[in-house]
């Protein structure tokens, strides 16, 4: 027998298993991105123009059973409020695939309608952001696809006058429960960066963020 008549070495590929896409090697990576609300992360995220998983989406529809309350509304700051698994998967298959499909969600209705796809377009890394974004950390590291974790951090005042302005032209809710819920936030706001530090995200001025993300990218 010649080495003509051998077959042609075949190169190892996942194509040769019945891998499933959550074990595929990453494509991309997370760099997730939360702090207060009204910190600066939707802005963050626009000037950096990378692709990007908007976390809030995730949050339940407000008569799911369970719901936390707070301020004589839903508790929309606590993680229960929030659906982590389906967050988690999203991102996992986004870092394997390169695509996902993520929910939209209404917040003067707070409920999900419908959903949209997000692509990584052959980036390196893709932005997660959101108030939860801590609570993914360990997950992320554990699966070896997070490439950073950042928790935007500046004066609680000037926080809470952007959260103000913006919740009000958006219509969020009604005047006085976004100043009842706006002052309770400002007083929690430090106990809550604690929180996400001790996560694991590292608390970085909004232009400090903007660097370190534009050196992974």
């Amino acid at each position: 027998m010649t080495d003509s008549d051998l077959p042609a070495p075949v190169p190892p590929s996942d194509a040769l298993f019945d891998v499933p896409a959550e074990a595929r090697r990453p494509t991309t990576r997370i760099v997730l991105l939360t702090g207060a609300s009204g910190s600066g992360k939707s802005a963050l995220t626009r000037r950096l123009g990378l692709p990007v998983v908007m976390l809030d989406d995730f949050y339940r529809d407000h008569d799911h059973p369970g719901m936390p309350h707070a301020f004589g509304i839903v508790d929309w700051d606590d993680p229960a409020s929030w659906d982590h698994d389906a967050a988690l998967q999203a991102l996992r298959t986004l870092a394997t695939t390169g695509r996902t499909e993520v929910p939209v969600y209404d917040i003067p209705t707070s409920r999900r309608t419908g959903a949209t796809m997000v692509d990584a377009h052959g980036e390196k890394v893709v932005l997660a952001e959101g108030v939860f974004a801590a609570e993914l950390v360990s997950d992320l590291r554990a699966e070896g696809i997070l490439a950073d974790a950042i928790c935007l951090a500046r004066p609680r005042l000037v926080t809470f006058w952007f959260r103000l302005l913006r919740d009000l032209a958006e219509s969020r809710k009604p005047p006085f429960t976004l100043l009842r819920r706006g002052w309770g936030l400002l007083r929690a706001e430090p106990a809550l960066v604690r929180r996400w530090t001790g996560l694991g995200c590292r608390p970085l001025a909004p232009h400090a963020a903007e660097h370190e993300i534009r050196a992974l990218a």
